[in-house]
């Protein structure tokens, strides 16, 4: 399939003014200032989006494709991401992890999400292993499962300073990292380890311990919800001074706001002012996940649920709110998540790399999608939709 994209205004996610793209089946083939379009046997589809915005399509690296949750028993488990769900936010690449039920919920069940997902259209890989250690994987190895099944790019969602996680100690922390950097070294893939960072007075003090004691780089680690409280945000300036990636999760509820959780408009924007280099922060929305509520005795007193919807949403308040400009604010969700997960046909506007294209109005609605050079969705409206949607 040939498709041409005209007129539009291009992020790359840097500017690089107004220009055409030429899609050939799932790649980007040409981008030129202008393209014409020939006559004759050629089936060539025509897109015309003079006055919009083409930004790469969106990578969501923190999803609970399965449904998550589960803390308020077996009536609260949250249900399956559907195609529409991503396409509709703009989001062409997701990465599915488990979370806090890793015994209901298992690898056998992550990896034939994922799978079910790419047939439907969608570029998706998953992180072996849930909150608790030792983890739970699928060959029964974390270095093995990187190195043999496709789809598994790390390890995680591992839980630290959480009540919820299995309190892992130092040693047990630097063996699973190691075991996944080993396994993305042989494989050309991320190895990285995701951890889920609780509000704990420790923080991510874990992470900064394997590091300081053992050979393992802070770069192995990728900890996400940091903008979770305003000490977590603290801590997570530091931790990226001292190198590591800072992940922010665009969930949220007012509930969580009103405690002190900071927008991640508002995350970004300080975390620049500090002089954190932007490429090493990303934006996920931990979309499918719980958002359990908790007392002060850890009971369990309420949920709501994550949407991949509330990615793009968070880059949106970040320009329209905090006066971010739009390449700095696309990184986040495009270029910098890619090079973190080594997907390196993903997150720019080049020559060469996957079809995955986001377009944009003047109002930064979602237009048009397309996903692997498949136009999923037109005119604001999925035109592909999820077996059974």
């Amino acid at each position: 399939m040939l498709t041409i994209i005209q007129n539009g205004e291009l992020y790359a996610p840097n500017y690089l003014g107004k220009k055409d793209i030429l899609l050939v089946d799932q790649r980007i083939a040409a981008i030129k200032d202008k393209l014409e379009v020939p006559g004759g046997a050629f089936d060539i589809k025509v897109v015309d989006v003079q006055g919009q915005m083409v930004a790469p399509g969106f990578l969501d690296s923190h999803v609970h494709i399965t449904g998550g949750g589960g803390e308020g028993g077996f009536n609260s488990r949250t249900p399956e991401l559907q195609l529409t769900d991503a396409t509709l936010s703009g989001v062409t690449t997701v990465v599915g992890v488990l979370g806090t039920d890793g015994t209901t919920r298992t690898m056998g069940n992550l990896i034939a999400k994922a799978k079910g997902l790419k047939a439907e259209g969608l570029s998706c890989y998953i992180h072996t292993g849930s909150y608790q250690v030792p983890v739970k994987t699928l060959t029964g190895n974390i270095e093995e499962d990187i190195l043999y099944v496709e789809e598994i790019i790390g390890a995680g969602e591992i839980a630290i300073a959480d009540h919820r996680s299995s309190q892992p100690t130092t040693q047990e922390f630097a063996r699973l990292a190691s075991q996944a950097r080993i396994g993305g070294i042989l494989s050309g893939k991320a190895g990285i380890v995701n951890v889920h960072v609780g509000d704990s007075p420790d923080k991510v003090s874990l992470l900064e311990e394997v590091a300081a004691s053992t050979d393992i780089p802070i770069k192995q680690f990728y900890p996400t919800h940091m903008n979770r409280t305003e000490q977590l945000f603290e801590a997570a300036i530091q931790f990226a001074k001292k190198g590591g990636w800072v992940d922010f999760t665009t969930s949220t509820i007012p509930k969580f706001l009103e405690e002190g959780e900071l927008k991640c408009g508002v995350a970004l924007k300080r975390m620049l002012k500090q002089g954190i280099p932007l490429e090493q922060i990303t934006f996920t929305s931990d979309g499918q996940a719980s958002l359990p509520d908790f007392d002060e005795q850890g009971e369990y007193v309420g949920m709501k649920i994550g949407k991949v919807s509330s990615l793009f949403q968070a880059v949106r308040e970040a320009i329209l709110e905090e006066g971010l400009d739009m390449a700095t604010a696309l990184q986040v969700i495009t270029a910098n998540p890619a090079s973190i997960l080594k997907l390196p046909r993903k997150g720019r506007l080049k020559e060469g790399m996957d079809a995955d294209i986001v377009v944009l109005d003047q109002d930064l609605a979602i237009q048009h999608v397309f996903a692997m050079g498949q136009h999923m969705v037109n005119n604001g409206e999925a035109i592909v939709k999820g077996t059974f949607e």
